[in-house]
């Protein structure tokens, strides 16, 4: 490998299945280019040919799913049966949502003046494609976070051009594969592999950025295209918290902590990664935890295994440090702690710690791996201080059997998204809106959020009176002075008396 080149490694096994070469800033401009000139034509096209084209795209994607899946796992590590129940049926009925709903939430919409004297002026906000989106996409969903991205921006009218992670190129090339096969315009949709580099390339030269990934990168991506004033959307880390109050349903508590921890190794934005439990049921709970975790088939991809490889090397090595430093501080692992010594691949054991403190950086910072912290709590309000005690905001859930009371906590708790008795459900939801708060991020992907972001809104002023002249217009007078002036005091002052004198000096004058 070079810098001139990438090679694509399985992390299960640690081979090399692939080796790309790294569009260099000149190729991202030259596909920016050529982007801007296929936008300029599938603009005009009707929101019908473009919902027929993403049915299109849809198909085909249930058609290739074996291979699809062949590439998802082999660059990934991820197990076969996680591909279809996550990445390929999330992406199947987003791709419905947004060919059903997408010209309904860039409706044109009309607007009511609330000023008597402006009832004779059309309002009308409509939303236009913004050009070119540029989106820039980890390695943890590589198929959901580029082409699962795309769709929305293709459907409002753009064009797009993908710099998937450097570790997880494969699928999004595929996609762009997909996407051609279904008849979009040529060079709609097209894909840059490379490094920090090629990101910054297309920063300098898309319309717009979609942003996937790290606090740090995600500052980086802001403070360049604050350079060209483009607009960025931010979805950034996550340390995500979960309640279980004392009156919880300690099973299903424990089955939605055990998936939403470790689904795709725990490398999640919205992962449970913090679990604050009242005393009363901590013990059952840790309990319950453990030996759903015992029970978890760590392994190479197959439709048996629950929890497959960790994708980077680097992140697994943070994983191991966050883990190792807890243990020294005093932290226990109930279950796992290592890396798994039966594989060769980037493998880290399902872990359970407890006697863990806000101090250790497991703890604090975002983890990204198959890693569950359970910490006892006094009651629900130690919980949601502790829960809101950190510098992400994404995501959280609450279990309890009162939905009522879960509900009022989750109004004060400071994240984007919160599940009831559920979790990692919002994120596949795309008719709701979700999105970040903190060191999270800001924008939102799904409902019309999801797709706005992907537009310029802009408002447009008919009148319809036909009078020559406008009130306001020049020249300027001593009468139209007192005239505003009496307008203002009857449209501003409180009190019917003081809104009577003004209407008298407004006729008087």
């Amino acid at each position: 490998m070079s810098a001139q080149s990438i090679a694509v490694r399985n992390p299960a096994t640690l081979q090399t299945i692939a080796e790309l070469p790294v569009a260099q800033p000149d190729d991202v401009a030259a596909a920016v280019a050529r982007a801007r000139k296929a936008q300029a034509i599938w603009q005009d096209t009707s929101f019908a040919e473009r919902s027929r084209l993403l049915y299109r795209l849809r198909d085909l994607l249930l058609d290739e799913q074996e291979k699809l899946a062949d590439v998802l796992t082999s660059e990934t590590g991820r197990p076969r049966a996680e591909v279809y129940g996550n990445e390929l049926f999330y992406l199947c009925d987003a791709i419905g949502v947004w060919a059903k709903k997408g010209a309904d939430y860039l409706r044109a919409e009309k607007i009511r003046p609330h000023f008597l004297l402006l009832k004779a002026k059309k309002v009308v906000t409509i939303y236009s494609p913004r050009g070119v989106v540029g989106i820039i996409s980890p390695w943890n969903f590589p198929l959901t976070l580029t082409l699962g991205e795309a769709i929305p921006a293709l459907m409002a009218g753009n064009a797009v051009v993908i710099k998937p992670s450097e570790l997880t190129p494969l699928s999004a090339l595929f996609g762009a594969e997909l996407v051609a096969r279904a008849g979009f315009p040529k060079n709609l949709f097209q894909v840059v592999v490379g490094y920090g580099e090629t990101g910054e390339a297309l920063i300098d030269h898309a319309d717009m950025i979609a942003f996937t990934g790290s606090v740090d990168t995600g500052k980086r991506v802001m403070r360049r295209a604050a350079e060209r004033l483009i607009p960025v959307s931010l979805e950034l880390g996550g340390k995500d918290p979960m309640i279980v109050l004392k009156d919880a349903d300690l099973e299903r508590a424990a089955g939605a902590c055990v998936w939403g921890a470790l689904m795709n190794a725990g490398q999640v934005c919205t992962s449970i990664e913090r679990v604050y439990v009242e005393a009363p049921v901590y013990q059952q709970f840790v309990d319950k935890v453990v030996e759903k975790v015992r029970a978890i088939r760590q392994g190479p991809s197959d439709d048996e295994v629950d929890v497959g490889s960790m994708t980077s090397e680097a992140q697994l090595q943070k994983v191991e440090a966050q883990v190792n430093e807890a243990m020294a501080q005093g932290a226990k692992a109930l279950v796992g702690g290592r890396r798994n010594p039966r594989f060769k691949g980037n493998y880290f054991e399902p872990t359970v710690l407890i006697d863990v403190d806000p101090s250790m950086s497991v703890m604090k910072e975002e983890t990204f791996g198959p890693i569950i912290p359970i910490v006892r709590v006094e009651d629900a309000e130690e919980a949601v201080r502790c829960a809101n005690d950190s510098r992400y905001g994404l995501s959280g859930a609450i279990f309890s059997g009162s939905a009522k009371a879960a509900f009022r906590l989750a109004e004060r708790m400071q994240s984007g998204s919160l599940c009831i008795n559920d979790s990692l459900v919002n994120f596949i939801i795309p008719d709701a809106p979700m999105g970040g708060t903190k060191d999270s991020g800001f924008g939102y992907r799904h409902g019309a959020e999801g797709i706005r972001k992907f537009c310029q809104q802009k408002t447009i002023v008919t009148d319809r009176s036909g009078r020559k002249e406008e009130f306001p217009w020049f020249p300027a007078s001593a009468k139209k002075t007192r005239q505003i002036r009496h307008l203002l005091a009857l449209l501003c002052r409180s009190g019917w008396s003081n809104k009577w004198r003004a209407l008298k000096g407004l006729i008087k004058s």
